[in-house]
């Protein structure tokens, strides 16, 4: 993957206006790849950095993708501390006030480290996309939302800590996938007790043979996301068949659940599924 530079120092190394021009993609201003780079989250939020001139530091959604986050969207604006406060195409900058304790460096970028970045999204975003944003984060770096106490203690007139706290009191990093972050979230804010994520079944020998989405042990009721490859692939249909006969023979009531079904239709059928086992 070709990574990004700036146009007016290949210009300065002997590189033609022409040749900038045919063989590359501008990103931003004075940034560019080759033109068949693939752009990801994480490369974008490099060419952030160096429209900056190389003294922003990189936040938000684009601090998660350089910390290894998935499902963020590389078309996004990059997200960024930097004291240039024009609108421009395909940058963001913030102006909360941020901390040097709160800065870590990854691939010789300036970035706002794990705990940092996960307060910021949970203040910037609303609640469900925030939660799976830091799902995704927390599972990239083993963050423990712990470590996020002490910012949020010390930002107590920051707008949007209110909700910032309600969100990351949400935060799993069991999740999988933003679907599986929204599915958990609709479960406990319908007021359902909190599912554990990612249950181990287990052979006789002790060996894991699946893992459960997310659940209630102690009531053998399952919720599962299924995306729409479980339904157009055929391996994978099979599979899931197999699976779920291996499942019910082992006591469980596995509730399925597609981009289809409704929010109050799911939290029916689970609430319906716990009442059968009490």
């Amino acid at each position: 993957m070709g990574a990004p530079f700036l146009g007016s120092e290949a210009l300065a190394a002997g590189v033609t206006w022409t040749e900038l021009q045919n063989r590359h993609r501008r990103l931003l201003r004075d940034v560019y790849v080759t033109a068949d780079t693939e752009v990801t989250a994480a490369l974008r939020a490099k060419a952030g950095w160096l429209w900056s001139g190389k003294r922003g530091i990189i936040a938000g959604r684009s601090a998660a993708a350089l910390h290894g986050s998935r499902w963020v969207d590389a078309s996004a604006p990059v997200e960024l501390f930097h004291g240039n406060r024009h609108r421009l195409p395909g940058i963001q900058v913030r102006g909360d006030n941020l901390e040097p304790e709160e800065v870590c460096v990854v691939d010789g970028v300036p970035v706002t480290t794990p705990a940092r970045t996960a307060l910021d999204l949970a203040c910037w975003n609303s609640t469900i996309p925030a939660v799976a944003a830091v799902d995704a984060l927390a599972r990239a770096t083993s963050l423990n939302m712990i470590e996020v106490e002490p910012l949020l203690n010390r930002s107590a007139g920051r707008r949007g800590i209110v909700r910032a706290r309600r969100t990351l009191a949400l935060v799993d990093p069991g999740a999988q996938s933003p679907k599986e972050s929204w599915l958990r979230v609709t479960l406990l804010e319908s007021g359902l007790p909190r599912p554990r994520t990612q249950i181990p079944i287990r052979n006789e020998f002790g060996d894991a043979v699946a893992y459960l989405d997310m659940g209630w042990e102690d009531a053998l009721v399952a919720v599962e996301y299924d995306g729409e490859h479980h339904r157009t692939v055929r391996s994978q249909y099979s599979y899931d068949i197999r699976r779920l006969e291996m499942l019910q023979r082992r006591g469980w009531t596995v509730i399925r659940v597609t981009a289809a079904d409704r929010a109050e239709e799911i939290v029916r059928r689970v609430r319906a599924a716990l009442a059968g086992r009490a």
